[in-house]
């Protein structure tokens, strides 16, 4: 039995994913380990907490990615 190293599993990997029509993208994110990043998240729930439209976006948001049991 072949063993691949850790590289060439990753390869053959991303090489199966890209051949099912996938495509890698990189994604940067707040970081919430930061100092103030729980604080900021308050502030910015507090802002939307009594805005209806955007109360009906969240909601919209939910049904959306509600999958049931997946």
């Amino acid at each position: 039995m072949q063993h691949l190293t850790v590289k060439e599993r990753v390869k053959s990997h991303r090489n199966r994913l890209r051949e099912a029509g996938f495509k890698p993208v990189q994604l940067w994110v707040p970081d919430p380990k930061i100092p103030g990043f729980a604080a900021e998240c308050r502030r910015q729930s507090l802002i939307i907490m009594n805005d209806q439209a955007e109360m009906a976006d969240l909601e919209q948001l939910v049904e959306l990615a509600d999958w049931g049991d997946e």
